[in-house]
């Protein structure tokens, strides 16, 4: 099942073609409710079954892939396919959608899966009424995490997908439907972006690798509130294959484990928001009247965000400016999976 995921550049390639990539962004106030923040680049994703003599020995065995984020830097994730695909994404292995636990089935009551293409990015935890609560990196141990408050204990971290694919029957179905749609006009799909900045390369030289990095530490929090909708899926759950096609686990190192692993500096942390804003740049709002958003996940409601549990970031905030808000239309190699 594993061995039908890629990573291709900053992307993972997930079975019927699904695409996700990890962007970084900016963290939001944890008061209000924002429009989408601007993407700062992609996240750079490496193979852990690369790095057998430094990768911690838990990692190896859940196989995947990590990326280095920064302790509470948010992220979000953008997604591509050329035909529908369901996809799971836990936190801690806490459904993201539904706030039940991981499952290796779709369910729909409630729904816990997005459909690809239709849903072009997540940026966070679904708190329902057309918003989301923003990814935000913290620490295990605190019990700050999605995963802590829901289970009461943080044991996996990380981020993990898993993608089902349509039946044969649905498919050519959809593949009728969109032949009778040609006409249909496009929107375009994920935050308008800057070109990600290069990753900074490696020391010269190589770097001196000492012991295995520490166990997994890092895991996703609750951040600021953000209007984004996570649609329901309209086909019938007898659609979409039993089994899944392909998941994969992503870990979340921190800059000192990510160089520890792959010798390897993390990319520096984005612009801070103030900033940003300082510059006039835009945010984006996004407009989708046809579709129907799911309800509050109930386990996901209580969930804290990082600063009641860490404190304010002390970063003062620069109100988002009308004219920075732009509206969007309606419209290599095989990663290994492991025990997880």
């Amino acid at each position: 099942m594993g061995g039908q995921v890629r990573v291709s550049a900053a992307a993972l390639e997930l079975p019927g073609g699904a695409t996700v990539r990890f962007m970084r962004t900016l963290r939001l106030p944890e008061t209000g409710t924002h429009p989408l923040p601007p993407g700062l680049g992609t996240f750079p994703l490496r193979r852990v079954a690369d790095y057998p003599d430094r990768a911690p020995a838990r990692w190896l065995a859940r196989g995947g892939v990590l990326l280095p984020v920064y302790q509470r830097e948010a992220m979000w994730l953008s997604f591509s396919a050329p035909v529908p695909v369901a996809l799971q994404v836990g936190v801690g292995k806490v459904c993201a959608v539904s706030g039940r636990p991981w499952s290796d089935r779709l369910a729909q009551s409630p729904q816990n899966y997005v459909v690809l293409p239709r849903q072009p990015w997540l940026d966070g935890i679904n708190s329902g009424s057309g918003t989301i609560r923003q990814f935000v990196a913290v620490p295990l141990g605190l019990g700050a995490t999605v995963e802590g408050q829901v289970t009461g204990e943080e044991v996996w971290g990380g981020v993990q997908l898993q993608a089902f694919e349509l039946r044969d029957e649905a498919l050519e179905r959809w593949r009728a439907a969109q032949a009778a749609r040609a006409e249909r006009t496009r929107g375009g799909w994920g935050h308008p972006a800057p070109p990600p900045a290069p990753m900074a390369a490696a020391a010269p030289g190589g770097a001196a690798y000492g012991a295995p990095a520490a166990a997994p530490s890092m895991g996703l929090g609750a951040g600021g509130r953000m209007r984004q909708e996570v649609y329901r899926d309209e086909r019938p759950l007898s659609d979409w294959r039993e089994e899944p096609s392909g998941r994969v686990f992503v870990h979340l190192a921190t800059a000192p484990q990510w160089r520890a692993v792959t010798g390897e500096p993390a990319p520096a942390s984005p612009v801070d928001r103030a900033a940003y804003n300082a510059a006039g740049l835009p945010w984006f709002d996004y407009y989708d009247a046809d579709a129907e958003d799911l309800s509050p996940a109930e386990p996901l409601a209580n969930v804290k965000p990082v600063g009641d549990w860490l404190g304010d970031d002390q970063q003062p905030w620069l109100p988002v400016q009308p004219g920075q808000v732009k509206p969007l239309g309606d419209d290599p190699g095989a990663v290994a999976d492991g025990e997880w």
